[in-house]
Protein backbone atom coordinates (compact mmCIF):
# COMPACT_ATOMS: atom_id res chain seq x y z
CA UNK A 1 0.00 0.00 0.00
CA UNK A 2 1.20 3.47 -0.79
CA UNK A 3 1.81 5.14 2.58
CA UNK A 4 3.35 8.42 1.42
CA UNK A 5 3.72 10.51 -1.70
CA UNK A 6 7.00 12.41 -1.66
CA UNK A 7 8.04 15.17 -4.05
CA UNK A 8 11.81 14.74 -4.08
CA UNK A 9 14.53 12.85 -5.89
CA UNK A 10 14.17 9.19 -4.92
CA UNK A 11 17.95 8.85 -4.75
CA UNK A 12 17.83 11.28 -1.79
CA UNK A 13 15.57 8.82 0.03
CA UNK A 14 16.69 7.22 3.28
CA UNK A 15 14.74 4.07 2.34
CA UNK A 16 16.84 0.92 2.27
CA UNK A 17 14.81 -0.46 -0.66
CA UNK A 18 14.25 1.19 -4.03
CA UNK A 19 12.00 -0.52 -6.59
CA UNK A 20 11.64 0.34 -10.27
CA UNK A 21 10.48 -1.17 -13.55
CA UNK A 22 12.65 -2.98 -16.06
CA UNK A 23 11.80 -4.82 -19.25
CA UNK A 24 11.78 -8.57 -19.87
CA UNK A 25 14.36 -8.28 -22.66
CA UNK A 26 16.95 -7.04 -20.15
CA UNK A 27 17.88 -3.87 -22.05
CA UNK A 28 17.73 -1.22 -19.34
CA UNK A 29 20.07 1.60 -20.28
CA UNK A 30 17.24 4.18 -20.56
CA UNK A 31 14.89 5.89 -18.15
CA UNK A 32 15.15 5.48 -14.39
CA UNK A 33 16.65 2.00 -14.77
CA UNK A 34 19.42 3.63 -16.81
CA UNK A 35 20.17 5.94 -13.88
CA UNK A 36 20.47 2.93 -11.58
CA UNK A 37 23.08 1.42 -13.92
CA UNK A 38 25.74 3.66 -12.33
CA UNK A 39 25.19 1.65 -9.10
CA UNK A 40 24.37 -1.66 -10.84
CA UNK A 41 26.26 -1.64 -14.19
CA UNK A 42 25.22 -5.14 -15.31
CA UNK A 43 21.56 -4.02 -15.20
CA UNK A 44 22.05 -2.24 -18.54
CA UNK A 45 22.17 -5.60 -20.35
CA UNK A 46 21.12 -8.12 -17.72
CA UNK A 47 19.54 -10.61 -20.11
CA UNK A 48 16.01 -11.88 -20.56
CA UNK A 49 13.75 -12.58 -17.58
CA UNK A 50 10.11 -13.56 -17.20
CA UNK A 51 7.48 -10.94 -16.42
CA UNK A 52 6.91 -10.98 -12.65
CA UNK A 53 10.57 -11.59 -11.78
CA UNK A 54 12.26 -9.36 -9.21
CA UNK A 55 16.03 -8.86 -9.50
CA UNK A 56 17.81 -7.36 -6.50
CA UNK A 57 21.24 -5.97 -5.78
CA UNK A 58 22.53 -4.45 -2.57
CA UNK A 59 24.93 -1.53 -2.94
CA UNK A 60 26.16 -0.18 0.37
CA UNK A 61 23.18 0.08 2.72
CA UNK A 62 20.57 0.19 -0.06
CA UNK A 63 18.99 -2.61 -2.08
CA UNK A 64 17.76 -1.92 -5.59
CA UNK A 65 14.86 -4.08 -6.81
CA UNK A 66 14.30 -4.30 -10.57
CA UNK A 67 10.70 -5.32 -11.25
CA UNK A 68 10.38 -7.12 -14.58
CA UNK A 69 6.92 -5.89 -15.47
CA UNK A 70 6.81 -5.08 -19.17
CA UNK A 71 8.23 -6.02 -22.55
CA UNK A 72 9.83 -3.74 -25.09
CA UNK A 73 8.29 -5.91 -27.81
CA UNK A 74 4.86 -6.69 -26.35
CA UNK A 75 4.25 -3.70 -24.06
CA UNK A 76 2.66 -3.82 -20.61
CA UNK A 77 -0.24 -6.21 -21.19
CA UNK A 78 -3.72 -6.28 -19.74
CA UNK A 79 -3.06 -7.11 -16.08
CA UNK A 80 -0.54 -4.47 -15.12
CA UNK A 81 -2.04 -4.14 -11.65
CA UNK A 82 -1.60 -7.85 -10.92
CA UNK A 83 1.99 -7.90 -12.20
CA UNK A 84 2.98 -4.82 -10.19
CA UNK A 85 1.39 -6.26 -7.04
CA UNK A 86 3.09 -9.61 -7.60
CA UNK A 87 6.47 -7.94 -8.03
CA UNK A 88 6.16 -5.68 -4.99
CA UNK A 89 4.94 -8.58 -2.85
CA UNK A 90 8.08 -10.58 -3.79
CA UNK A 91 10.48 -7.92 -2.46
CA UNK A 92 12.09 -9.20 0.75
CA UNK A 93 11.75 -5.91 2.64
CA UNK A 94 10.85 -7.43 6.06
CA UNK A 95 8.33 -4.66 6.74
CA UNK A 96 10.70 -1.83 5.82
CA UNK A 97 9.47 0.90 3.50
CA UNK A 98 10.07 0.53 -0.21
CA UNK A 99 10.67 3.70 -2.20
CA UNK A 100 9.53 3.76 -5.81
CA UNK A 101 8.93 6.21 -8.62
CA UNK A 102 5.77 6.82 -10.67
CA UNK A 103 6.36 3.66 -12.72
CA UNK A 104 5.13 3.87 -16.30
CA UNK A 105 4.92 7.67 -16.53
CA UNK A 106 8.21 8.21 -18.33
CA UNK A 107 8.84 8.07 -22.07
CA UNK A 108 9.41 4.30 -22.28
CA UNK A 109 6.36 3.57 -20.11
CA UNK A 110 4.04 5.81 -22.08
CA UNK A 111 5.42 4.57 -25.40
CA UNK A 112 4.94 0.92 -24.44
CA UNK A 113 1.38 1.26 -23.11
CA UNK A 114 1.74 1.62 -19.35
CA UNK A 115 -1.52 2.41 -17.54
CA UNK A 116 -0.53 4.40 -14.46
CA UNK A 117 -3.98 3.87 -12.94
CA UNK A 118 -3.49 0.10 -13.05
CA UNK A 119 0.07 0.45 -11.75
CA UNK A 120 -1.24 2.48 -8.81
CA UNK A 121 -3.76 -0.30 -8.13
CA UNK A 122 -0.97 -2.86 -7.98
CA UNK A 123 0.99 -0.72 -5.55
CA UNK A 124 -2.07 0.01 -3.39
CA UNK A 125 -3.09 -3.67 -3.31
CA UNK A 126 0.40 -4.83 -2.31
CA UNK A 127 0.96 -5.72 1.33
CA UNK A 128 4.26 -3.79 1.27
CA UNK A 129 4.67 -0.29 2.71
CA UNK A 130 5.44 1.92 -0.30
CA UNK A 131 6.70 5.50 -0.51
CA UNK A 132 5.88 6.91 -3.95
CA UNK A 133 8.28 9.55 -5.22
CA UNK A 134 6.18 11.58 -7.65
CA UNK A 135 4.43 14.88 -8.17
CA UNK A 136 1.05 13.32 -7.29
CA UNK A 137 -0.48 13.96 -3.87
CA UNK A 138 -1.82 11.05 -1.83
CA UNK A 139 -5.38 12.33 -2.45
CA UNK A 140 -4.82 12.20 -6.21
CA UNK A 141 -3.28 8.72 -5.89
CA UNK A 142 -6.32 7.51 -3.94
CA UNK A 143 -8.68 9.01 -6.55
CA UNK A 144 -6.72 7.34 -9.36
CA UNK A 145 -6.94 4.04 -7.50
CA UNK A 146 -10.71 4.27 -7.09
CA UNK A 147 -11.20 5.33 -10.71
CA UNK A 148 -9.01 2.51 -12.06
CA UNK A 149 -10.73 -0.11 -9.87
CA UNK A 150 -14.17 1.08 -11.04
CA UNK A 151 -13.05 1.03 -14.68
CA UNK A 152 -11.67 -2.51 -14.36
CA UNK A 153 -14.89 -3.68 -12.68
CA UNK A 154 -16.99 -2.24 -15.51
CA UNK A 155 -14.80 -3.98 -18.10
CA UNK A 156 -15.15 -7.24 -16.17
CA UNK A 157 -18.95 -6.87 -16.01
CA UNK A 158 -19.12 -6.16 -19.77
CA UNK A 159 -17.00 -9.22 -20.45
CA UNK A 160 -19.32 -11.44 -18.38
CA UNK A 161 -22.37 -10.10 -20.22
CA UNK A 162 -20.69 -10.70 -23.60
CA UNK A 163 -19.73 -14.23 -22.56
CA UNK A 164 -23.30 -14.96 -21.44
CA UNK A 165 -24.67 -13.44 -24.64
CA UNK A 166 -22.29 -15.43 -26.83
CA UNK A 167 -23.18 -18.63 -24.98
CA UNK A 168 -26.87 -18.03 -25.68
CA UNK A 169 -27.74 -17.73 -22.00
CA UNK A 170 -29.19 -14.21 -22.44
Amino acid sequence: MIKKSIQDNILNSVAKHIAFAVNSEGKNECGFAGQICKYWPELADIGEHEIGTVLSKTVGNRTFHALVCHSLDDGWGENQDEIIKECFDKIPASGEEIATIAIGTGFVGKYSGADFGQIICGMQDSYQSIDLYSSYSLDIINNMYTEAKNKKQKVKEKSIILDLNNSGMI
